[in-house]
């Protein structure tokens, strides 16, 4: 099959298909999109000018006009943005800020100038209501990815590890929006041009319009001939980078000769983000504690007075740079828990380093309510305060747990522990310690400001659903 056969096919194929974001539902959705950003844009410009007394007609329609071109200018209806919301908001508020820019110029070009109130109010105004739209239509795009109603079909190309774990996360993961139709191993093809052919016939054969290319796993001249032969032949391509758990956002590609490279950003651990996080950490823990403080002296007098034993359980725990601490929880136990513990380890739902048995007969009445309430954690807003923990961060850990670290997973104590973190908003109890070790180690790499705020807002959704909590 040659090149150009090839992708007279292929482009067939992309035109025929009805279940991929390049067409069908999902194309209708991006239309949908569009008509409700066009119903939002003009209504909230429309009520503004009626608002505003010395507001004429013609500035205004020019902002609706500007905003409407820069959103499909800055590629806010591409399935790629759309799933990434920073990127989307990123992007979202660039339109809105040229649309602003490009009214100025244009007004003051004609003649008609737009009172500055009414220009800021009405763009402000203008990316909630965008922002508040696409957010609804995520929530939407997710669902319809989740029962597999939207999807890339998909080839991929590779047989290494790195393919493999792709082809693993993509099946197990089908709100990723991916369905790997074919696979196609590199080694078969001794030559670039027969691997370049294989790949567009498995695309044409199986209607894909993507194809995911493990390029670790592909010699380097056959990889760049694929590359140019697919995007020639109008098939999406996408290279994985042999880089796992790290924020896209840290990587910049640049070019270094006729390579392109992607440069790491490096986590900033001292200057003044670690500052801000822990002026933030105090602020957040002496409120929440002044707000709390009915709440916490009821759940005291409860914990008191239903079963003997003290109102808090301390614990050493293992701290940031493997300093010990004493960790506060309202007890939720028997008063002896700690000498029962090796007794109930056999009857333990897993055999990784953490304790979690789903029906602990230690657990007080009060304190399973507690537990699945996660109020019994207040009491580590104390520790927060005295610089022991913060809000955000990976659970402090036992010291005998340790004992059962890999190397790598050392690497947690990097930063301070805290109150909550990624691996207690991913299923919290119900996840495994791979997941543990997984999503710890990549909070510590990609650490955040934005990510802590992310982190606390799923929490508060976690805590009210009592998400994996027992």
């Amino acid at each position: 099959m040659s090149l150009t056969r090839s992708g007279q096919v292929v482009g067939d194929a992309l035109h025929d298909t009805n279940s991929t974001l390049a067409g069908g539902p999902a194309h209708g959705q991006r239309h949908l999109l569009r008509a409700t950003d066009v119903l939002g844009t003009g209504g909230v410009i429309g009520a503004l000018t009626l608002l505003f007394d010395d507001v004429g007609f013609l500035g205004p329609l020019l902002f609706a006009g500007f905003c409407l071109l820069w959103l499909e200018a800055r590629g806010l209806y591409r399935a790629r943005v759309l799933t990434i919301r920073s990127d989307e908001w990123r992007r979202l508020t660039q339109a809105i800020s040229l649309a602003f820019a490009s009214t100025v110029v244009a007004g003051f070009v004609i003649g008609e100038t737009l009172p500055r109130s009414w220009t800021l109010v009405t763009a402000a105004a203008t990316f909630a209501v965008l922002a508040a739209n696409r957010e609804i239509w995520r929530f939407r795009f997710n669902n319809l990815r989740g029962t597999g109603q939207i999807y890339r079909r998909t080839i991929l190309v590779g047989a290494n590890p790195e393919a493999n774990m792709l082809a693993d996360m993509l099946e197990e993961d089908p709100s990723l929006g991916y369905n790997v139709v074919h696979r196609v191993d590199p080694t078969d093809f001794e030559r670039g041009e027969l691997l370049t052919t294989e790949v567009l016939s498995a695309v044409a054969k199986r209607g894909a319009v993507t194809a995911l290319i493990s390029g670790a796993g592909v010699e380097v001249s056959a990889l760049n001939r694929l590359c140019r032969d697919l995007v020639e032949a109008g098939v999406h391509v996408e290279l994985s980078m042999s880089l796992i758990d790290i924020m896209h956002r840290r990587l910049t590609v640049r070019p270094l000769g006729r390579f392109p490279v992607a440069y790491l950003e490096p986590v900033h651990r001292n200057g003044l983000r670690p500052i801000a996080k822990r002026v933030f950490d105090v602020v957040t823990s002496l409120v929440l504690l002044t707000l709390l403080s009915p709440l916490l002296l009821i759940v005291a007098a409860a914990v008191k007075f239903t079963s003997p034993g003290p109102i808090l359980f301390r614990q050493d725990r293992v701290g940031r740079d493997g300093r010990s601490f004493r960790m506060l929880k309202f007890r939720t136990m028997v008063a002896d828990a700690e000498a029962q513990l090796e007794a109930l380890r056999e009857e333990a739902d897993s055999d990784s380093p953490l304790f979690k048995m789903r029906n602990d007969p230690r657990i007080t009445r009060v304190g399973r309510l507690l537990r699945r309430t996660s109020i019994d954690e207040l009491p580590q807003l104390l520790n927060v305060v005295k610089g022991e923990m913060s809000l955000v961060g990976p659970r402090p850990a036992l010291r005998t747990e340790m004992a059962e670290w890999s190397p790598e997973l050392y690497g947690r104590l990097r930063v301070q522990p805290g109150i909550t973190g990624l691996w207690q908003v991913s299923g919290r109890s119900e996840a495994s310690f791979d997941d543990y070790t997984r999503l710890d180690l990549y909070y510590v790499d990609n650490w955040s400001l934005a990510a802590d705020l992310r982190i606390l807002l799923r929490t508060a959704f976690a805590v009210i659903r009592s998400d994996g909590a027992y």
